[in-house]
């Protein structure tokens, strides 16, 4: 097709489709238009077929069209959207013979640079003539004119440019297509409206992004000079986020009444549990829990300005084939930007943030996101904790609760945002959870990050006939049965709406009655302490506030009321009986529950050999028999007085100067 025609044709085509369109992005000062690719094809088949093979000869011709419609000289980028599904291209598929051509690629942006100047067209002076001469610039490196009408081919001086706002982007290949591969890579070239601070945001790492564009190639360098291998780009036509930001959900009226509905119904919260992966049979509690950590807390900023958390953690610990893992993995799905991660995949780096050298394409170092600040004002789901180095288990400690990532590294010193809910599961040291053990003698994990977590679940598999055949039954009907029972009460779209409306629209503050109620139960537990074990804490205090800001904001209530608390106060109830409860003493022991390496029963038990040992030095001298201090502690109560004393030799509190001796330090 000859240039002109095909100017015109586009001329027709923006007279007749786009005119409006084209008019108002004059009036607002707009720089682009977008336009839907099947209009074109209804209007003229062949022109839209040339387009999708001649995209650099055809786009600025596509461009002078606009400019003949409303007869002006200002530039106006044309964007191309709804491509045909052909050319929708995986990344590991970009050949050769695509280059040159328009294609379609979806991924997530791995890492970017910053929006940088770009000389688009330079200018140069002849030294010996003077003559102005016009250089389009292709190329990476700034290119003078070969030489000038005067016969001139040095010295010449660059005295004016035209400049373009450029960003290069590195997207990667979605999970959910990749199966047991490494995800490939390609990079995405965006200039001008396409690096606008809105579009800058939908193109920082973590997004998922779909690219429309021309892929392209340059050389490789090999030692300073060009390689014969390429390096293919796609330079973007037209971007459009796939993965949609909480406030970008799109809520109509229609949606916001069905959800002022769904708040003032009585029975939400037993919806919002049937809502949950109802694949899954019972778990009542934790589904409880996991929909109001959705739903979220509000985060406070003190005068001081330091921030108290508003995201809940949740700890899910126990026996194999419980449904841990499937249901973090339904979980991380019910929310946008929400992330699932698994035990010996994960690393510091692939958590929290990494510095990346790039020096070819993006120069120097980079900062590259992990699963926390790609969840950043959202949920992970952190499958197999347990199985994650000690190393890396570190960098959860600063995001977990003061919800930043603090990175310094090479050239790069940066603070991430992370304010992130965390949802993990892990398993325990023997396969099977023991409940008359400590947290910590079953979790690799250390008692410093347990404490993080505001509740705590233990899931057990216990043989029972009747739940079993429930379990059966359940399973049947939500494989091969009608899928009645396992349908759920709020379909995930409207729930997705729901949390999105509550979190950005319902703040509620705390009641004096509902805190009077929080805070008797909190010091009825802490009298308790008089008695031995230290029931309860502040961090247990402050998720009992979290938790019931999450309920009021459930009801999309302003204040937080009394059943929010006692909603709040029943599921830390749950929590405390499931992992702090202290078989010897029968009463609840938070050192237990936080995985402290001493619980208080064995504090009781060491304080009286202690005392068995004072009283042996005063009349044997300070060398004594370990037979006798284990007689004499058997007497008083203590069965266990040689694990005991084990302990105490190995933590330094006394030693062994000769085997059967010990000595008090």
């Amino acid at each position: 097709m000859e240039p002109r025609e095909v100017a015109e044709k586009f001329s027709e085509f923006f007279q007749e489709n786009y005119y409006e369109e084209i008019l108002k992005a004059l009036e607002e000062g707009k720089s682009s238009v977008s336009v839907d690719f099947s209009l074109l094809e209804k209007f003229d088949v062949e022109l839209a077929d040339y387009l999708l093979e001649n995209p650099e000869e055809v786009i600025p011709l596509a461009e002078e069209g606009v400019k003949k419609v409303l007869d002006v000289e200002r530039d106006v980028r044309v964007r191309f959207f709804n491509l045909p599904e052909e050319r929708n291209i995986r990344i590991r598929n970009l050949r050769s013979e695509h280059i040159g051509k328009l294609v379609v690629v979806d991924g997530i942006v791995k890492r970017a640079s910053e929006v940088r100047p770009e000389v688009k067209e330079a200018v140069f002076m002849c030294p010996v003539c003077g003559t102005h001469i016009v250089v389009e610039q292709t190329e990476r490196t700034l290119k003078p004119p070969a030489q000038c009408d005067c016969g001139n081919r040095k010295g010449f001086q660059l005295v004016e440019q035209k400049l373009l706002d450029t960003r290069w982007v590195v997207i990667e290949e979605p999970y959910e297509v990749v199966s047991g591969e490494r995800p490939s890579e390609i990079m995405v070239y965006l200039k001008e409206d396409l690096t606008s601070p809105r579009m800058q945001s939908k193109t920082d790492p973590g997004n998922r992004i779909k690219v429309a564009g021309i892929l392209k190639s340059m050389p490789r360098k090999a030692k300073g000079s060009k390689s014969r291998q390429m390096e293919i780009y796609i330079e973007a036509n037209y971007v459009e986020p796939v993965e949609i930001e909480w406030e970008e959900l799109e809520i109509t009226p229609e949606d916001e009444e069905k959800i002022l509905e769904l708040a003032r119904d009585p029975g939400i919260y037993e919806k919002l549990v049937a809502s949950i992966a109802p694949s899954i049979y019972g778990l009542e509690d934790i589904k409880l829990a996991i929909a109001l950590q959705l739903f979220g807390g509000v985060p406070h900023v003190q005068k001081d300005k330091s921030r108290v958390r508003g995201d809940i953690h949740i700890l899910l610990v126990g026996d194999p084939s419980t449904a841990k893992s499937a249901l973090m993995k339904v979980v991380s799905t019910l929310i946008p930007r929400g992330r699932y991660v698994s035990g010996k995949g994960v690393t510091m780096a692939g958590l929290t943030a990494a510095v990346v050298r790039d020096e070819e394409f993006l120069g120097g170092w980079v900062l590259e996101a992990g699963a926390l600040v790609l969840s950043n004002k959202s949920l992970v789901a952190i499958d197999e904790f347990e199985k994650i180095e000690k190393t890396d288990q570190v960098a959860l400690h600063e995001a977990m609760e003061s919800q930043t990532i603090s990175i310094a590294k090479a050239s790069i010193v940066a603070t991430l945002p992370a304010q992130t809910s965390v949802l993990a599961g892990g398993n325990p040291k023997l396969g099977r959870f023991d409940p008359y053990m400590p947290v910590r003698d079953q979790l690799s994990v250390p008692e410093t990050l347990l404490s993080r977590f505001d509740l705590k679940f233990a899931l057990y598999d216990k043989p029972n006939p009747e739940v079993d055949e429930k379990i059966c039954d359940h399973i049947f009907n939500a494989r091969h049965g009608d899928g009645g029972e396992v349908k759920p009460a709020i379909e995930p779209e409207l729930l997705r709406k729901y949390i999105a409306y509550a979190r950005k629209n319902c703040f509620p503050r705390m009641t004096k009655e509902a805190f009077e109620e929080i805070k008797k139960f909190y010091l009825d537990l802490r009298s308790k302490a008089e008695e031995g074990p230290i029931p309860i804490t502040t961090r247990q205090l402050e998720a009992m506030i979290r938790l019931a800001e999450a309920s009021a904001r459930v009801r999309l209530s302003d204040v937080v009321t009394v059943e929010d608390a006692q909603r709040a106060i029943y599921l830390m109830k749950v929590s405390l009986r499931q992992f702090g409860f202290d078989p010897d003493l029968g009463k609840l022991d938070i050192d237990r529950a936080e995985g402290q390496k001493v619980t208080a029963a064995q504090r009781g038990k060491i304080r009286t050999v202690c005392e068995i040992i004072d009283e042996l030095t005063q009349t044997l001298g300070k060398q004594i028999p370990e037979e006798e201090v284990v007689k004499r502690a058997k007497e008083r109560g203590v069965e266990n007085a040689e694990e005991i004393l084990r302990k105490m030799l190995n933590e330094g509190i006394c030693f062994s100067p000769k085997p059967g001796v010990i000595e008090k330090l």
